[in-house]
């Protein structure tokens, strides 16, 4: 796989995604395919081991930190559910044109004070939006690539605003940026800021400091270069067939790895593709960076063949499905 700065392989889409947008999946998602399958991101829960979680919201320091000061070796248990398994324990209902803020019973719109909690104790939290987990991503691969004639061709796509994937010419770093799991950890902190080469006060406070070119994950020549334009979404091209994602390792192989963040003592990372399609256009992957679903069109048998692969939580939907994460839930109100 690599880059091109040939993006007119993106062009039939133009003619088959909503511009203006319209509210439906299909200002992303392309029209006219045969059937459509929406593989659900998956959620995950968590619960202290020998405890229970405080009765106070995230808010409430105090309790919290009495919290820990009682549990000083605590030991939280988590793992990723599925929506269905997690509409079980919530007592909501799971269905293709499920929403996840109806399944966890809040308001989106809303402060959220805390995450929603089951009967024993598991607290839930919400789906990625935009990023599929590399493991169901090969799931998934090896299914789509049997429903083309071109597994090894095609297109690969990634959204331009991605947290460090291009360089830029400003005054702060492009890869100025934590994982969540490391927010606490000293240790990571300092590797984070030897990445960068400065102190956060250079990179934040100068204000005076000349703009030069801040390195991204991606070359200078690739983050200069063409992108793919699509309404309200830019995106950096590459050539290459989904067969690149069938290997459980597909992340260590692809173009837009992050090698500096791994030899500063971060796991191996790659952002999971937001546009696949093979050069055949048998179907069309679609990571909208808003949903927390992946939207595949295609083949009515491709469709069946993802809703009955045990490896995915898929559904078959309908076109002008409207995935916004503020959109109603016909069966959970």
């Amino acid at each position: 796989m690599e880059w091109t700065a040939d993006v007119s392989a993106g062009d039939w889409l133009r003619g088959r995604i909503d511009d203006p947008w319209q509210g439906t999946m299909h200002d992303v998602v392309p029209r006219g395919f045969e059937a459509y399958a929406r593989v659900f991101h998956p959620a995950s829960r968590d619960r202290p081991h020998g405890a229970a979680w405080p009765d106070a919201p995230y808010s409430d320091d105090r309790a919290w930190t009495a919290f820990m000061e009682r549990h000083p070796d605590l030991i939280i248990e988590s793992e990723e559910v599925t929506w269905a398994q997690a509409a079980a324990a919530l007592g909501t209902t799971m269905h293709p044109l499920a929403q996840w803020h109806s399944l966890a019973r809040f308001d989106p719109l809303a402060n959220r004070e805390d995450d929603p909690r089951d009967a024993d104790g598991w607290r839930y939290h919400d789906p990625n939006e935009g990023a599929l987990p590399a493991d169901l991503l090969t799931s998934l691969a090896r299914v789509l690539a049997g429903h083309t004639q071109t597994p090894d061709a095609g297109a690969v796509a990634l959204w331009e605003g991605w947290g460090g994937l291009v360089g830029h010419l400003g005054i702060g770093p492009s890869r100025a940026f934590y994982q969540a799991s490391d927010l606490d950890d000293a240790a990571a902190v300092q590797r984070h800021n030897a990445m960068l080469g400065n102190s956060v006060k250079d990179v934040w406070n100068n204000v005076f400091r000349r703009r030069t070119w801040q390195e991204g994950i991606l070359s200078k020549e690739i983050s200069e270069g063409p992108r793919l334009r699509l309404p309200n979404r830019d995106f950096v091209l590459f050539a290459g067939g989904i067969s690149a994602f069938t290997a459980e390792d597909w992340a260590l192989s692809v173009p837009w790895r992050d090698l500096k963040s791994e030899t500063h003592g971060f796991a191996p990372n790659a952002q999971s593709p937001n546009l696949i399609w093979p050069a055949d256009h048998a179907w069309a992957l679609v990571g909208e960076i808003d949903f927390d679903s992946t939207i595949v069109g295609g083949s009515a048998e491709l469709v069946a063949a993802l809703v009955a692969d045990p490896r995915l939580e898929a559904a078959v939907i309908p076109a002008d499905t409207v995935l916004g994460y503020d959109a109603p839930d016909p069966l959970t109100p």
